[in-house]
């Protein structure tokens, strides 16, 4: 078949599970979802890791915390299926509703709007055990059916990897721009570049590299001790010619936030780098 015989049979369903269906050389599918008019999101950003552990929901929710504590309008889109874990982290466990017109996302206390599976299940400790195309599927729901009404930011924490929930994301949803998330483990920083080649070819800005776990301060001296080894961010980043927007340690404090269900009133210093690329 000859390259325009294969561009002629393109549709929005042959091209779903494509990674070079933005790249296309007939341009013809447009595989962007247009929201619902009830929805008006001024910026969308993607928050990746190309592998799972390496705390992507909690750098998700400090970019989160960050935009609110500046005063802007804000929602998390959970786009972590099998592994949601933003609305505990807030202390919601009430069920999201619906109406005809869709489905109405949950409001944490610091107003952030949060839509996620677990706001679904009749528990919150039921597994999630869906193919790939209906995880997609629901991912794609939480954009076209939620009535997220007006906002400044949505970010979008995404499931590890570059699989099929990734490529939807990067393929249905209007990003501006990804966030990456890596810690400081030489083989992460490895997988890192995946995520930023994943990106690229998806023709998405990578917004800059934020590295979780970079070390644990001792509460007696204040000495700085790299648990998983020597910090390559710097390295990496200038490689790959983007922007280091944070170095997160260990902070006990945090983890406390997270057990308590109160992250809704973090103050995540380690990110104020991140403020101004968000801006």
């Amino acid at each position: 078949m000859s390259e325009q015989e294969k561009n002629s049979s393109c549709s929005a369903e042959s091209c779903s599970s494509c990674a070079q269906a933005d790249s296309c050389p007939s341009k013809k599918v447009d595989m962007k979802i247009a929201p619902n008019q009830y929805t008006h999101v001024k910026k969308v950003i993607g928050v990746v890791s190309g592998k799972g552990g390496v705390g992507k929901s909690m750098v998700t929710a400090s970019l989160a915390r960050l935009m609110r504590e500046q005063g802007y309008s804000v929602g998390i889109l959970d786009a972590d299926i099998t592994g949601p874990s933003i609305p505990k982290m807030y202390g919601m466990h009430e069920h999201a509703v619906g109406a005809d017109e869709g489905m109405f996302p949950c409001i944490a206390k610091d107003e952030t709007r949060i839509m996620s599976v677990n706001l679904l299940l009749d528990s919150e400790d039921m597994p999630v055990i869906w193919r790939g195309p209906i995880i997609a599927g629901v991912v794609k729901q939480f954009w076209e059916e939620v009535l997220w009404g007006d906002l400044d930011y949505l970010f979008v924490d995404m499931p590890p990897g570059t699989g099929d929930v990734p490529l939807t994301v990067f393929q249905s949803l209007p990003l501006d721009g990804v966030v990456i998330v890596t810690s400081p483990q030489d083989l992460v920083q490895m997988i890192v570049r995946k995520a930023y080649h994943m990106a690229e070819a998806m023709n998405i800005p990578v917004l800059g590299i934020v590295e979780n776990y970079s070390y644990l301060k001792c509460p007696d001296c204040g000495k700085e001790i790299q648990v998983f080894g020597k910090s390559r961010i710097d390295e990496i980043a200038m490689d790959l010619g983007v922007e280091v927007l944070g170095k997160m340690p260990i902070d006990p404090e945090l983890a406390e936030m997270v057990e308590e269900e109160r992250f809704y009133e973090v103050k995540n210093e380690y990110l104020k780098d991140a403020l101004e690329v968000l801006q």
